[in-house]
C-alpha cells in the first residue's frame, strides 16, 4: 500500500502553510507586548522571569524564521482525515525497509506532535543510526484541540477515552490490524484507555510517564512504603505546582482570552512549563534549541489553539472525574514504562510496584537523564527503549 493510499479513510496531504499575514501580527503583537515589572526574589520564584521572557520576545520577534520552521516541518509527510466525528492532522512516516511494526505515539500538553518528531527518523530506520530492533511504522496525531486538529464538540466531552477510540479508528482506517501505542502525559492516557477499552489490536504499550494513578480503594494490597513516600512526594509537587491544573480544569475560557490575544502572555505560560519539566537545571537552552521551543509555541499561536488544548483537563475532570480507575481498570496488554528522573516530580519517580497495580509491566527502564518531554530532550533514549522492548 503506497503512501495516501488507505483502505477505509478519507486521507488527505497536509501541508504546513502559514499566510504571513498572521506572522506579521504576531510579530507585531510581540514588539508591543506590554509586560509587568519583575517579580521581587529570585528569577522564576514568582514564574516566567521577566528578563528571560524579554530576551525570548526578542528574538521571536526579530531573528525566529517561521519559513525556515515550516521547512523542518514540512519534511515529514503530513496528513488529515476524518476520523469519526473529528478532523484530525497526522505525521505518518512508513518503515525503510518496509513492514515496520506499526506505532501510533502520542504528545501531551503544554506540547504537540512536534515534540515527537526527532523519534521518526531513528524508529522508522534504527539501523541506519546505530539502533538494535525492529523498523516501525509511525503515525504521530495532534490531539484533538492541539495544532492543525480542532477540537470537536461533543457529547461527553473530549477525553482520554473519547481519543483513544478515534486513536483506534484512525489505526484500523490506516490498514492496520496489529499496532502498538505510546505516549507521555496524556498520550499516555490515551495510550491507556486504549489498552482498557479495546486492547484485542494492541500488541503492547510504551509509555513515558504514568498519568493515570491505579486503585487503591477497598479491596486493593496496601501501599508499599515507597508508595507512600511517592504519594508524599506527589502531593508536594502538587502544592506546588499545580495551579495551572486548577484553573485549566475549572475555567479554562476565562485564561484563554488572555492567552489566545497575547504571544507574550502564550509563551510565558508554555515555556515556564517546559524549563520546569525538563532536565535543564534551570537553562531551556541547554536542552532545547530556542528556534525548537517557539516553533511550539508558534504552532499554538497561529493555530489559536490553546484554549481549546486546556479544555482536556475541564472534560477530563467534568466527564471522567479526572479520571478515577475502579478495582477493574487492569490493562492486560504487555506494557514498558521508561522513567526519566525529572518528570514533574522530580527525584520522585514511582516504583515499580504502583505501576504494576495498573500495568502488565514487562520492562522499566530508570533513564539516567531527560524530563517530561524526553522524545525532544532524548530521542535516543527514547526510541532505543521502544525499540529493545518491541524486539521481544
Amino acid at each position: 500500500m503506497s503512501d495516501g493510499e488507505h483502505p477505509s479513510l478519507r486521507v488527505e496531504p497536509l501541508s504546513v502553510a502559514v499566510d504571513q499575514a498572521v506572522i506579521d501580527d504576531l510579530r507585531e503583537r510581540v514588539r508591543n507586548a506590554r509586560l509587568p515589572e519583575a517579580a521581587p526574589g529570585e528569577p522564576w520564584s514568582h514564574g516566567t522571569d521577566r528578563d528571560w521572557l524579554t530576551r525570548m520576545l526578542g528574538y521571536w520577534a526579530d531573528e525566529f524564521d517561521w519559513r525556515v520552521a515550516e521547512r523542518e516541518l514540512n519534511r515529514f509527510s503530513h496528513y488529515q482525515a476524518a476520523v469519526g466525528d473529528a478532523e484530525i492532522h497526522f505525521v505518518h512516516e512508513r518503515a525503510g525497509c518496509g513492514g515496520g511494526i506499526p506505532l501510533i505515539l502520542t504528545h501531551g500538553w503544554p506540547s504537540c506532535f512536534a515534540e515527537l518528531l526527532p523519534l521518526v527518523p531513528l524508529l522508522t530506520d534504527p539501523g541506519g543510526h546505530g539502533i538494535n530492533g525492529p523498523a516501525f511504522d509511525v503515525v504521530i496525531p495532534s490531539l484533538p484541540g492541539y495544532g492543525f486538529s480542532p477540537r470537536p464538540e461533543v457529547a461527553g466531552g473530549v477525553t482520554y477515552r473519547y481519543v483513544a477510540r478515534l486513536w483506534h479508528q484512525l489505526m484500523r482506517g490506516l490498514g492496520y490490524a496489529r499496532y502498538a501505542a505510546g505516549g507521555g502525559d496524556f498520550g499516555a492516557g490515551v495510550a491507556t484507555f486504549m489498552a482498557l477499552d479495546d486492547p484485542g489490536p494492541l500488541i503492547g504499550l510504551h509509555l513515558t510517564n504514568l498519568e493515570l494513578a491505579p486503585y487503591t480503594g477497598p479491596g486493593s494490597r496496601p501501599l508499599s512504603a515507597a508508595e507512600r513516600r511517592y504519594l508524599v512526594q506527589a502531593g508536594e509537587w502538587d502544592a506546588a505546582e499545580r495551579g495551572y491544573t486548577a484553573i485549566q480544569s475549572t475555567k479554562p475560557q476565562t485564561l484563554g482570552y488572555a492567552l489566545n490575544d497575547s504571544p507574550a502572555g502564550l509563551a510565558a505560560w508554555i515555556l515556564e512549563k517546559w524549563r520546569s519539566w525538563s532536565d535543564c537545571r534551570g537553562d531551556p537552552a541547554s536542552r532545547f534549541s530556542t528556534d525548537f521551543l517557539l516553533t511550539v509555541v508558534t504552532l499554538y499561536w497561529v493555530t489559536g489553539t490553546i484554549t481549546s488544548s486546556m479544555r482536556d483537563y475541564f472534560d477530563n475532570r467534568r466527564w471522567q472525574g479526572e479520571p478515577r480507575l475502579g478495582p477493574e481498570d487492569v490493562v492486560r496488554v504487555p506494557t514498558a514504562v521508561a522513567l526519566f528522573p525529572h518528570t514533574l516530580v522530580p527525584e520522585g519517580e514511582p516504583p515499580q510496584e504502583w505501576a504494576e497495580r495498573l500495568y502488565d509491566i514487562r520492562r522499566w527502564t530508570l533513564m539516567p537523564r531527560g524530563g517530561h518531554f524526553a522524545p525532544a530532550e532524548e530521542p535516543g533514549l527514547v526510541a532505543r527503549d521502544i525499540a529493545a522492548f518491541f524486539a521481544t
